[in-house]
Formats: structure tokens, C-alpha cells, sequence
């Protein structure tokens, strides 16, 4: 096929970044079936996510792999790895760049890539391309970062430790503490990388044509509001795993039914005897409680004795309780890996215990679960808890340490309590505000065919 245009996609290797901006590809790809995407990723990822999810493949679509700048037999930490990859960009990109040129024998006229990576802007200036930056987390992370100077000036210069102090001059975020906010918002006399990094993408975010967030104007208009009058475009396209028209309201994913069952989850819970009985507990793929809290999140359950699934990964079970397994084997289940979305999907889940990551919490919105959030103290996971429980009322949260009397009583409110019957109630009123932005008409399609007119005659700009 010949192809009239070529767009360059640079991805963040680490967390769950890389996985929502390929989603975002593979829909443009099919819009735009004359456009030519060169994806670019480290070896390693694109492997990961190669191998193990399930994707159409799009001839238009061309995986290349970028240095992660890893010595030959590294061994080390996850920030180390971070540290490297970033000491070998933007090189190790404009290498591969200009391979995918020659391959495809066309300029690039675009650039898109995770908002992490603003060394794109430079890229794309470089070129005289147009750069569009993707924030795959919500609307509500990406704001505390731009409102960082403001929130530092309100707090003073010193180190502010109050628990009480809100961000109520911060729009849409009234309910934030202070506590909730990532540390990379704070910029002390020895900053982070990561604190670095996100301080350079506010930076340079204002002179991207479009900034494209995984999320719906409607989980937070006021946020939205206030960030569009921030940059040239906001475009909120999400949720992701919802299809946009014509495939509106079908799951980007396979269906249930279809998909190997091969840790036997769906099966499983085909068994339970009653709908909404059961918890589903997962705390991502990259983030692991204390074992005091592994246990005692057990030692809950058992006490309890309601159905759960458990998704947790091999080394975290010497962390259980001893007879854990045997005891509960007539009413759980722990598996290595489930598959989330229909996991969630199913009507014998009635909680979903979680991180807090974004990806969870949107398909916890789209599945209409309550969650019991457990935000580690990493990312933006304890601001996204604040806005399940305190903003959006779809979720009860546990404070500080994780411990048997909290979880039992969060099991309680949710599973039991009238508490439980206004967050499902407040669940189900914003999955149809999410299933809404996608219709034909909706906010996120709208600003979709916005996104591809924007990357379909880049020069012209807005």
C-alpha cells in the first residue's frame, strides 16, 4: 500500500504507559488506514505487550524497537532503569526516526507521543512538525501538575506536612488534600528524575496542537474547563475500552466467552450462586503491598468468608497466612494473572479492591463496580483514591496502613450497607455519562475525529 502520510508514535516503556497510547494507534490506524504509524518502544515492552495482548493487527502500523540505554547484563532497580532510558533519549528515538523514514520512504508530519517524553516538542520543532502529547491517566493528575507553582506558592516555601490543608483554589479539585498529591509535584533542593521529568512536560505542553487525555469531559467539567483554557486543544477521547461509533458501546476488548480462560476466573465465578457476591482483588502489575498488609487483607477475608478472586503474583504468597489457602478453598480463589475488564464485567463481582491506577478505575466506571481503594504511595494512585471516594462517591477508601479491621469494615459499607446502594447508584450514573462520550454524538467521539483532522493535515494546524 501506498501511504500519505507518516506519523512517528514515541512511547514510555515503564508502568502501564505504553499500553493506552498502542489502543490510541490502533484506533487512528483504522481511521486513517493511509496514514503510516511507526510506533517506537524499547525492545521490551513491545515485546510484553506483543506477545501477550490480544490486537488486530494493522498493516499501517510499524513496531520498531528504540535503546533502552541498559548495559548488556543490567540488573537493578526500577528508577535505575528509568534513569538510563532517559539518559538515551532523545538519541536512541531520533535513530530509529530516521530508520522508519528511510523504510518508508516519507517525512514524518506528526509526532505523537506520552506526555513523559517532552523531548518530542524539540523533536517535532526540529522538523517543523506539529507535536501531540497523550496523558494517559485523567484529567485531574495532569492538573495538579499544572497547577504546581500555584500549589507550592499556597503552601509556602518550606515543607508542608498538614493533612488538612485542601487544594480548594485549584478548580475541580476542592476535595484534594495536600497528602494526596504525588511527590513528583514537589520540587525540593534534590528533586527526583521523575519529579524533573513531569516539571519539563508541564514545560513544554503549551506548545503541543493538541494535548489528548484516556478520560471524559464529563467525570469532571470543571477540570476540563479550566485545562482547555490551558492549551491549544484538550481532547478527551476516553474511556479507551469502550469503542467510539460505529462500534460505540462494544468493549475494545474480545469478548468474555471468547477469550482462553486459561487461569479459570470466568468459570469460577459462573459458579458463585448469587450476582454482585463476590470481590475481585488486584493491586496491578506493578505494585505490591507490605506483608503485614497481605496478611491481614487474608486474615479479612476469612473472617468474612465472601467470595473472592484474588489476583496476586507468586512471590507475594509466602506473605499469606499459613493454612491460607486450604481454609479458604471452598470460597476463593488466587490466580497469578486474570483478565481484568471481564473479570469486572461479570455479575458475580460486587467490589472491586484496588491500587487506584487509572486504567482500574475506569474499568471499574465501565463494569459498574464500587471500589475499595487502596492507594500505594507511589504515582497518582492516593489522588485518584480522593476523587473515587470523596469527588465521584463511587468507592469507600482505607487510610494509611492496611489493616483486617479496616478492610472488614470497608467490605461492610460496600457489600452491606446502605453506603454500598448510593455508591452503586453513583457508579452506574457516571458509566452511562462514560458510555455517553462515545455515542456518535458524544464528547469523546467528537473529540477524536477533532484528534484525527489535527493529524491528517498537521501543518494546518487548529
Amino acid at each position: 500500500m501506498v501511504f500519505d502520510l507518516h506519523i512517528g508514535v514515541l512511547a514510555f516503556p515503564f508502568g502501564t504507559h505504553a499500553g493506552p497510547l498502542l489502543t490510541l494507534v490502533q484506533r487512528l490506524a483504522a481511521s486513517s488506514p493511509r496514514t503510516q504509524f511507526s510506533f517506537l518502544n524499547t525492545r521490551v515492552s513491545n515485546g510484553s505487550m506483543f506477545n501477550a495482548r490480544v490486537s488486530v493487527p494493522y498493516e499501517n502500523i510499524k513496531v520498531y524497537d528504540v535503546w533502552d540505554g541498559m548495559p548488556q547484563g543490567f540488573w537493578g532497580n526500577h528508577f535505575e532503569a528509568i534513569r538510563l532510558f532517559l539518559s538515551a533519549s532523545p538519541d536512541n528515538f531520533e535513530k530509529v526516526i530516521e530508520k522508519a523514514e528511510e523504510e518508508t520512504g516519507l517525512k514524518l508530519c506528526c509526532l505523537i507521543s506520552d506526555a513523559f517524553l517532552s523531548f518530542a516538542c524539540d523533536l517535532a520543532e526540529k522538523r517543523g512538525v506539529p507535536w501531540v502529547a497523550f496523558w494517559g491517566s485523567a484529567s485531574h493528575s495532569l492538573s495538579v501538575h499544572v497547577h504546581t507553582e500555584e500549589i507550592l506558592k499556597a503552601v509556602g516555601s518550606t515543607e508542608v506536612t498538614k493533612q488538612e490543608h485542601t487544594l480548594s483554589y485549584i478548580p475541580g479539585l476542592t476535595k484534594v488534600r495536600l497528602s494526596d498529591l504525588p511527590p513528583e509535584n514537589f520540587l525540593d533542593k534534590n528533586p527526583s528524575l521523575l519529579a524533573l521529568t513531569i516539571n519539563n512536560m508541564v514545560q513544554k505542553l503549551p506548545k503541543s496542537i493538541a494535548v489528548v487525555l484516556n478520560c471524559f469531559e464529563e467525570i469532571d467539567p470543571v477540570i476540563t474547563n479550566d485545562l482547555k483554557s490551558k492549551f491549544k486543544h484538550l481532547l478527551n477521547i476516553g474511556p479507551l475500552m469502550l469503542g467510539l461509533q460505529p462500534q460505540h458501546l462494544i468493549l475494545s476488548s474480545p469478548n468474555p466467552r471468547a477469550l482462553d480462560d486459561k487461569t479459570g476466573c470466568l468459570s469460577w465465578l459462573d459458579n458463585q450462586n448469587k450476582p454482585r457476591s463476590a470481590i475481585y482483588i488486584s493491586f496491578g502489575s506493578f505494585v505490591t503491598p507490605s506483608k503485614n498488609e497481605v496478611m491481614s487483607l487474608a486474615e479479612a477475608l476469612e473472617t468474612c468468608q465472601i467470595p473472592f478472586l484474588w489476583s496476586m503474583k507468586d512471590h507475594v504468597k509466602k506473605s499469606l497466612p499459613e493454612g491460607f489457602l486450604n481454609r479458604t478453598i471452598a470460597y476463593g480463589k488466587i490466580v497469578a494473572w486474570a483478565p481484568q475488564l471481564q473479570v469486572l464485567g461479570h455479575s458475580s463481582i460486587g467490589a472491586f479492591i484496588s491500587h487506584c491506577g487509572w486504567n482500574s478505575i475506569l474499568e471499574s466506571i465501565c463494569s459498574c463496580v464500587p471500589m475499595i481503594c487502596v492507594p500505594m504511595t507511589m504515582a497518582d494512585h492516593k489522588l485518584n483514591a480522593r476523587m473515587v471516594v470523596d469527588s465521584w462517591k463511587i468507592g469507600v477508601g482505607v487510610e494509611g496502613v492496611l489493616t483486617k479491621s479496616k478492610t472488614i469494615e470497608a467490605l461492610n459499607h460496600v457489600m452491606f450497607s446502605e453506603v454500598g446502594k448510593s455508591i452503586r447508584e453513583n457508579i452506574y450514573r457516571l458509566k452511562e455519562k462514560a458510555l455517553d462520550a462515545v455515542k456518535l454524538d458524544g464528547s469523546s467521539t467528537k473529540n477524536y475525529k477533532k484528534l484525527l483532522e489535527i493529524i491528517s493535515a498537521p501543518k494546518v494546524g487548529a
